[in-house]
């Protein structure tokens, strides 16, 4: 297992400074976005048709000794707004075909979420039975609209090689283990899941017993945490609309590895993950509203790296 960084987070600095900044942190592995929502700020889809630019891409890679653990496109291709959808399923479609050109095995999205009928504007997303008239949408949903898109979507990465890794997240159709291994029975097992423990912690799901639910159908990992603030849960509660950067009044916020559970945790999520058949990459997601991007990305790389290390000991001293 190693540690490597989801790089929206240094969109700043052009891909060879973000590589050699890495590498002084020890990291030499990246998970990169292609559009959508992370942006394209290293790894444009134009290179599709530049065998030049591409070329160039790979030397940049060579060059450092880095490696590519994702490409990343989390989009809602689903999206009522048919423009919309037709986007990002381009984006999706094309992040598939640039994988296979890179030898790069897994692509990184959301599953996207649709509206309350063919007429909508807007997802929809179900959190609750009742009134009845949810369960209807939620049925539609599924059958009408993820089932669908899903079987076809699924055929084209796995026609080319390519695994997508769905990140639970709330607000889409897929964002618990129930609703992952739902889409996983429709899709097949071209589809699974990017499994990131900071959206499972404040839904009150326990990521440790996640990972046995989940097994094989991890395809790749983020590292990032969740602080839960039992002051204000008993006002706010879980589904917590404010703002993320209002800190003090949230429920919950994401944080730095390590500063919303400790390391004894942390070694119980990546032991757990090898006992499970996972030795990949821990990609840092930085998404913590209380310390600079830079610091974060310090403290994550530092805590992570120290923690595999002591997690796979080294037979190099018996040798």
């Amino acid at each position: 297992m190693r540690v490597g960084v989801f790089t929206p987070l240094l969109s700043k600095f052009p891909l060879p400074s973000v590589l050699d900044k890495l590498k002084a942190l020890g990291i030499d592995t990246v998970e990169l976005g292609t559009g959508n929502y992370p942006g394209d700020a290293h790894c444009r889809l134009s290179m599709l048709d530049d065998p030049r630019a591409l070329d160039e891409f790979r030397n940049i890679l060579a060059d450092r000794g880095a490696s590519i653990s994702a490409l990343s496109c989390h989009g809602n291709p689903l999206h009522p707004d048919q423009a919309r959808a037709a986007h990002d399923r381009d984006v999706s479609r094309k992040t598939i075909l640039l994988a296979e050109k890179l030898g790069v095995r897994t692509v990184v999205d959301f599953s996207g979420c649709p509206g309350d009928s063919p007429s909508a504007s807007h997802p929809n997303w179900v959190t609750c039975p009742w009134p009845p008239d949810y369960l209807d949408v939620l049925a539609w949903q599924w059958e009408q609209v993820v089932a669908p898109y899903w079987l076809e979507h699924a055929k084209f990465a796995a026609d080319h090689g390519v695994r997508v890794a769905i990140e639970m997240h709330p607000g889409f159709v897929v964002y618990s283990p129930e609703t992952m291994l739902r889409l996983r029975s429709i899709a097949g097992t071209a589809v699974g899941c990017n499994f990131d423990p900071s959206h499972l912690f404040w839904q009150g799901i326990n990521p440790i017993s996640a990972i046995r639910l989940l097994g094989d159908a991890i395809f790749h990992v983020h590292a990032k945490d969740t602080q839960l603030f039992g002051a204000n849960l008993p006002l706010a509660g879980v589904l917590d609309t404010k703002p993320y950067t209002d800190e003090r009044n949230r429920g919950w916020i994401f944080r730095t590895v390590g500063y919303g559970h400790g390391v004894e945790w942390w070694k119980d999520f990546v032991s757990t993950l090898r006992l499970f058949g996972y030795d990949g990459v821990l990609s840092i997601e930085h998404e913590d509203s209380l310390v600079s991007a830079e610091e974060g990305l310090r403290k994550a790389a530092a805590f992570l790296n120290d923690l595999v290390l002591r997690d796979q000991p080294s037979a190099a001293w018996w040798t």
